[in-house]
C-alpha cells in the first residue's frame, strides 16, 4: 500500500477538534483558553466537532457520534489539520464503523496520543496515512514548560525537513492541569542505550497496551522493517510492560522488526530502569537489534511528534546516540 503524507500545516489554516475517546466536556474552561490561545499564536484558526461536548458514563459519547465528527472532519476540504481532545479507554469502538475511502481520499494530519494510537495504527494500515504521535488538544494547554513540545510539534508538523530529536533538559510528572502553577521539574539524565546498533525503518506502535489491542485484526500494520516506538501510562508496571513487549515479539514477522525506542514511563508505574534493562536483555528476539529507553514521548512532560509510518534513522551507541526523524 503507497504511503500518504499529508500536506504540512501553515498560518492560516483551520484545524477541528474531535472526541473520538474522552469527551470535550471533561477539559476545563480555563485551560480551553490556554490551548486556543496557543493555536491562534501559530496563526491556526479552531473549530470544533459538532459532538465533543456529549458525555455518558464513561466519559465518552456515542459510537454514533464519534464517528459522524471524525467523518465530518475528514471530508471538510476547509480543514487541514485534526486534534484529538485528549485520549481515554474506547476509540477502538470506532474501527468497524469508519468508511475508510472517506480517510484515505481525504489525507489530513490527524494528530493525539495514548488510547488514540489504535485510531492511529488503523489509519496506517487500512488507507497508508502518515498520522501523528504527539501533543493532544489538551496538551497545548500546558501553560509552563511547554516549549519543547512545541518546538517538536513544529519540527515535525509545519516544516518538511528531517531533524533530529535531542533529550529534554529537564520532564515533569505533575497533574498540571489542576494547578499551572505549581509544578515539580526532574533533570533527565539522558537516553537509556540498552542495545547497541543502527538501523533505519518506518515508525509504528506509540501507546504499548492500545497497539497491542489491534493484534489479530485487520487494523494491525505490518511491523516488517518497522521501528517500533513504544510507551505505557501510569497504570503500567514492569510485570504489565514485559508481558505487552513479549506479546508484540509473538508476532509472525516480528523478525523484521529493525529497532525498538521505549518512551519515559510514569513516576507511578514505578518502573526502575534496571527492572526495564533485565526484560529487554531476557528477550532473545531484541539481541540483535538496537533499543533504547527514556526518550520523551508518552505520558509524561514534554513530548515529541512521531509520524506514524514515517521514517526514523537510530544510531544507538554506548559513546553517543542519535534519533533522526527522516520523513515525516
Amino acid at each position: 500500500m503507497e504511503t500518504i503524507f499529508p500536506k504540512k500545516l501553515k498560518r492560516g489554516d483551520k484545524i477541528m477538534v474531535i472526541a473520538p475517546s474522552s469527551s470535550f466536556a471533561i477539559i476545563p474552561k480555563e485551560n480551553r483558553t490556554i490551548a486556543l490561545t496557543r493555536f491562534k499564536e501559530m496563526g491556526l484558526e479552531v473549530v470544533f466537532g459538532k459532538h465533543i461536548e456529549e458525555i455518558d458514563d464513561f466519559s465518552s459519547s456515542s459510537i454514533e457520534s464519534r464517528v459522524y465528527d471524525l467523518h465530518a472532519a475528514f471530508s471538510d476540504k476547509s480543514i487541514k489539520a485534526i486534534f484529538n481532545v485528549i485520549g481515554g479507554f474506547n476509540c477502538n469502538q470506532l474501527l468497524e464503523y469508519i468508511d475508510w475511502d472517506i480517510i484515505k481520499n481525504n489525507p489530513k494530519i490527524f494528530i493525539g496520543y495514548s488510547d488514540t494510537t489504535a485510531l492511529q495504527n488503523a489509519m496506517y494500515a487500512k488507507t497508508g496515512l502518515v498520522t501523528y504521535s504527539g501533543p493532544a488538544y489538551s496538551t497545548f494547554a500546558q501553560l509552563l514548560h511547554f516549549e519543547y513540545t512545541l518546538e517538536y510539534f513544529k519540527k515535525c508538523l509545519f516544516d518538511d525537513s528531517a531533524f533530529h530529536v535531542e533529550p529534554s533538559e529537564s520532564w515533569s510528572d505533575d497533574s498540571w492541569y489542576a494547578d499551572q502553577n505549581n509544578r515539580t521539574l526532574i533533570e533527565n539524565p539522558g537516553w537509556l542505550v540498552i542495545n547497541e546498533g543502527d538501523a533505519d525503518g518506518t515508525i509504528l506502535g506509540a501507546n504499548l497496551c492500545t497497539f497491542n489491542l489491534l493484534q489479530g485484526t485487520e487494523y494491525l500494520p505490518d511491523v516488517t522493517d518497522s521501528i517500533l516506538f513504544l510507551e505505557d501510562d501510569s497504570e503500567s508496571r514492569i510485570v504489565n510492560f514485559d508481558r505487552d513487549l513479549q506479546s508484540i515479539l509473538h508476532l509472525p514477522n516480528f523478525n523484521k522488526v529493525r529497532g525498538i525506542v521505549i518512551g519515559r514511563f510514569q513516576n507511578a508505574s514505578e518502573v526502575k530502569l534496571d527492572q526495564l534493562i533485565k526484560v529487554i536483555k531476557s528477550k532473545k528476539g531484541l539481541d540483535n537489534i538496537p533499543v533504547i529507553a527514556n526518550v520523551d514521548f508518552g505520558h509524561t512532560s514534554p513530548i515529541i511528534t512521531l509520524p506514524l509510518g514515517g521514517t526514523v534513522r537510530l544510531s544507538v551507541h554506548a559513546t553517543g546516540s542519535e534519533i533522526e526523524i527522516v520523513k515525516h
